[in-house]
């Protein structure tokens, strides 16, 4: 595992130890006896907080005081002691940090930017779908969000606040509110002992309750999708788990697009008598936004019984003009388990009446009826508290549960109404919460046993070392807290009314899209444009391998807007020219913005005009092979094989002097769109070959020899111009201009042997590349860019100088792309480079989530010192590539190249 901050001090081989490995935690644990938040019994007050002496204790930095080792917490995973601090604050990139050269150079680019950015924030009172000049600034507290796919997530941080929340989809807000606590109760011999907010927070509303837990006694590991969170009760000799758990579960269409998370309080008692434990889930009617205040909210208590199983707690109803939904708290009834709630409390005064309510019995008066509506300006807040005994030396667990219900969903135009897909299941009329909370506290235990079954051959590999496994897992957030949207097809749809009036005779569009959905992640939390698609490129991975119809209904998405086009004019904020929104038969660069209508309008980016970027149209070829070779989905290969044509075609007119191989136009023409390239590429022209390579596979397959012969002929001249061009007998260079930077070692030189290893194409009489040639640009890559960058420790830096400078010729080329690494990593994987693969992946996993604190929040890119951009970024889910490759490895014997024939025509 990786623990960040429970140590006071680090090996040589691993960064940090585990927060209950040392003889230090241990005395410290002694020495903390004086009950924390102990009551004395028989006064019914409010607790008295027990610090004294140890008011500063967390501040001493990362060290674990708690020896507890929790019960059930996985063995990898990322942990941290609630009382660390990560010491390097690190700064979005902003306008200080571009050189003076780049300055003068962009000078148009930025005034032209400030122009549009004013009219759409100031004036229209519109997000920027890239906000350069407020960037959203780093918090290092986030945890494992919770929610399942696609129906908004909220994110419960490290320290065990609610901080981060995407309800309206693709929409964030970073409000960290107070109001929503856990807070334990603990009952000896009838008088309450011992009551305390499980919060190291001290904050200035809620001062009737107990806060400042020391958090020295607790530590908390995720798991993505699970995260345990382990308190030790000082001086009680109680110890709690909270288990977190969301319905995220590979190959499952159903449970995973729940918009749910269970908490499972394991309560472990080393008390030589019985204590009676409560649990009390306090939330706040909101997001901590502004419309919190804006009146009209309500809540409720509810109780829902089916199958013999019972689940109680609150509704709360918020009822703003658009997008309005209900939270749900609940928890689940069972033998020797009480349930008790608070309908309504203000969350801005002391809170006092709660904390005496709680404290006088250990559970809550559970008043009947509704609240009354919020008037403007009010705010309000709701608890349930689960109740029961735990015997001496004894174990007993407390389940509940947070449900949102938003189920019909307008984007930021208001032009058009979505269901998202859970309503499928459990309904679109708003009224769902209280059996979605019923059925997440019901089938948790399932969910939980098809996680460990998938996890547990990753997970119990110990060639794989921890950091790896911590990885993988927990980068899968993303999928989740990508801004998601998972919607339902209304059923009134037809072929038509998708393929718009070109048509894309795609005759299994609609059954697909009707069966999975339609599916959409941002780019970034902070770049808002859905399936970016240069960048889901890269972690298209994650996708195909855990969620492959979702992948495969991405793609339709994308084939549906190739053969139409947006014939509407607009400048291009990178030229100042001004062209058509989108082409007919290239890629989009995205399929739209969430502040306007995606699909509908596709291409919210408007840096360049991307219908002359070289590397779209070949990554949507690359990934229908890979797709198709590892779904084996005859189908879809047989619908997408006209627009694979189609792209290829508007590719070809790259190829200027047709030798076979595409040129770069002079400009930032792909996904490195501030990295000017010229001429023949190694990253554009690799991906080229790439493409040709499987189109002449696609065509085999297909059984179209005339197609197949097409681009085998092209194939044979293209391969002598790469490497004619472009090979230096080292490494193959960043492009053929013959500029000061053309020699320049690009981390991603790579990318189409990449693919092609993906696809079982990079061997036998598909090898493009010549292999010794692709060994010996990997071991350049790992000299150069990973071991003579920050000594070694930190990745691979995008380019690199022959001399061992990085190149500093662009605002990206000096820069680290976390997903950019691990499709490195994979890459020697599959090359047989293993130990330099993993040592190359490491680094960013350690800068990002160990050194730096970016814990589910990774960024698309940082640099050696000072600067990161662009936080929670989809690429990173690359890392699932290093698995695939990982796994063919494994096997030693990959699927067959020569596949079935497969007609053309049904």
């Amino acid at each position: 595992m990786t623990t960040p901050g429970c140590s006071e001090g680090r090996d040589s081989r691993s960064l940090w130890r585990d927060p209950n490995s040392s003889a230090t935690s241990r005395v410290h644990a002694q020495k903390g006896s004086r009950a924390q938040g102990a009551v004395p019994a028989g006064r019914g007050r409010r607790a008295n907080s027990g610090h004294g002496e140890r008011a500063g204790c967390c501040n001493r930095g990362g060290m674990a005081t708690g020896a507890a080792r929790g019960r059930g917490v996985a063995a990898a995973g990322w942990r941290v002691c609630l009382a660390h601090r990560f010491e390097e604050p690190r700064q979005p990139y902003g306008a200080g940090d571009v050189p003076f050269h780049d300055v003068l150079r962009h000078i148009g680019l930025a005034l032209r930017y400030f122009r549009w950015w004013y009219k759409k924030t100031r004036i229209e009172k519109k997000s920027a779908f890239i906000d350069l000049l407020c960037a959203v600034p780093l918090q290092q507290i986030y945890g494992c969000p919770l929610g399942g796919i696609g129906g908004g997530t909220i994110t419960r941080g490290w320290r065990g606040e609610f901080c981060r929340w995407q309800l309206n989809p693709g929409i964030y807000h970073y409000e960290t509110v107070i109001a929503n606590q856990f807070t334990v109760c603990l009952r000896c011999k009838g008088q309450t002992v011992y009551q305390q907010v499980l919060s190291v927070e001290r904050p200035s509303t809620l001062q009737g309750w107990n806060w400042g837990y020391c958090g020295h006694y607790a530590f908390y590991h995720a798991l993505y999708p699970r995260a345990w969170m382990v308190y030790e009760l000082p001086g009680q000799n109680v110890v709690l788990t909270c288990r977190q758990v969301s319905p995220v579960i590979p190959h499952d269409y159903k449970d995973s697009s729940l918009p749910v998370g269970v908490f499972i309080w394991e309560v472990e008692n080393g008390k030589d008598e019985d204590v009676d434990v409560s649990i009390m889930f306090s939330l706040q009617n909101g997001t901590g936004t502004k419309e919190d205040r804006s009146g009209g909210h309500w809540n409720e208590p509810f109780a829902f019984e089916k199958d013999g199983e019972r689940v109680a707690g609150v509704l709360l109803h918020h009822c703003t003009r658009v997008n309005p939904f209900t939270l749900a708290i609940s928890a689940r009834e069972k033998a020797g388990t009480g349930v008790t709630h608070l309908t309504a409390f203000n969350p801005t005064g002391s809170g006092r009446e709660v904390w005496q309510d709680l404290l006088q019995d250990g559970r809550l008066d559970s008043p009947a009826g509704k609240s009354s509506l919020t008037e403007k300006g009010e705010v309000t807040a709701a608890a349930v508290c689960a109740s029961c005994r735990v015997p001496a030396r004894g174990h007993r667990t407390l389940e509940l549960a947070l449900a949102w219900d938003m189920p019909r969903v307008y984007f930021g135009s208001k032009e058009k109404l979505h269901l998202r897909r859970y309503t499928r299941f459990f309904g679109s009329g708003g009224d769902a919460a209280p059996a979605l909370s019923h059925h997440a506290l019901t089938h948790y235990e399932e969910w939980e046993r098809k996680i460990e079954a998938w996890q547990k051959p990753i997970l119990e590999n110990s060639q794989l070392p921890s950091w790896y496994k911590s990885a993988l897992f927990n980068e899968l957030y993303f999928v989740t807290d990508g801004g998601t949207i998972w919607v339902e097809l209304p059923p009134d749809c037809h072929a038509e009314d998708l393929q718009g009036p070109a048509g894309a005779g795609l005759s299994h569009l609609l059954p697909v899209l009707r069966e999975y959905g339609r599916f959409a992640y941002l780019e970034g939390q902070e770049y808002r444009m859905y399936n970016t698609y240069d960048v889901h490129f890269y972690a298209s991975f994650a996708l195909v391998m855990l969620w492959p119809k979702l992948q495969i209904s991405l793609q339709y998405d994308i084939a549906v807007t190739v053969v139409n086009e947006d014939v509407q004019p607009r400048q291009y904020l990178m030229c100042g020219q001004t062209a058509q929104v989108k082409l007919k038969n290239v890629v989009p660069h995205d399929i739209g913005d969430p502040g306007d209508e995606p699909w509908q309008r596709v291409n919210a980016y408007l840096m360049h005009d991307t219908a002359d970027w070289k590397d779209l149209n070949l990554k949507f070829v690359l990934q229908v092979y890979r797709d198709y070779y590892l779904t084996r989905d005859s189908l879809y290969l047989r619908d997408m094989w006209p627009v694979c044509q189609a792209v290829m075609e508007s590719e070809l007119k790259f190829d200027m002097d047709n030798d076979g191989l595409i040129e770069n136009g002079g400009f930032a023409d792909q996904t490195y769109d501030a990295w000017v390239v010229n001429g023949a590429s190694a990253y554009c022209g690799g991906l080229w070959l790439a493409a040709v390579c499987v189109m002449c596979k696609m065509a085999e397959v297909l059984g179209d020899a005339e197609i197949q012969q097409k681009y085998t002929d092209i194939l044979s001249k293209g391969k002598e111009a790469f490497e004619r061009m472009l090979w230096n007998g080292k490494y193959y260079n960043y492009d053929s201009s013959g500029s000061d930077t053309s020699s320049s070692i690009m981390s991603d030189q790579c990318a189409g042997q990449w693919f092609l290893g993906a696809c079982g194409l990079d061997q036998g009489e598909f090898e493009v590349f010549p292999k010794s040639h692709v060994v010996s640009a990997l071991k350049t890559i790992f000299e150069k860019n990973v071991m003579s960058f920050a000594g070694g420790t930190m990745g691979a830096v995008n380019g690199m100088r022959p001399d061992g400078v990085p190149d500093t010729s662009s605002v990206q080329s000096n820069e680290v792309w976390i997903g950019v690494v691990y499709a490195l990593a994979a890459t020697m994987i599959q090359e047989g480079l293993v130990e330099e693969g993993f040592r190359t992946a490491e680094g960013c996993y350690r800068t990002v989530w160990e050194r730096l604190g970016m814990a589910f929040q990774t960024p698309e890119a940082y640099r050696e010192k000072k600067v990161y951009r662009s936080l929670a970024y989809m690429r990173p889910l690359s890392i699932w590539s290093m698995q695939l490759a990982l796994e063919r490895r494994a096997s030693r014997a990959p699927a067959p190249v020569q596949s079935p024939q497969v007609p053309i025509h049904p």
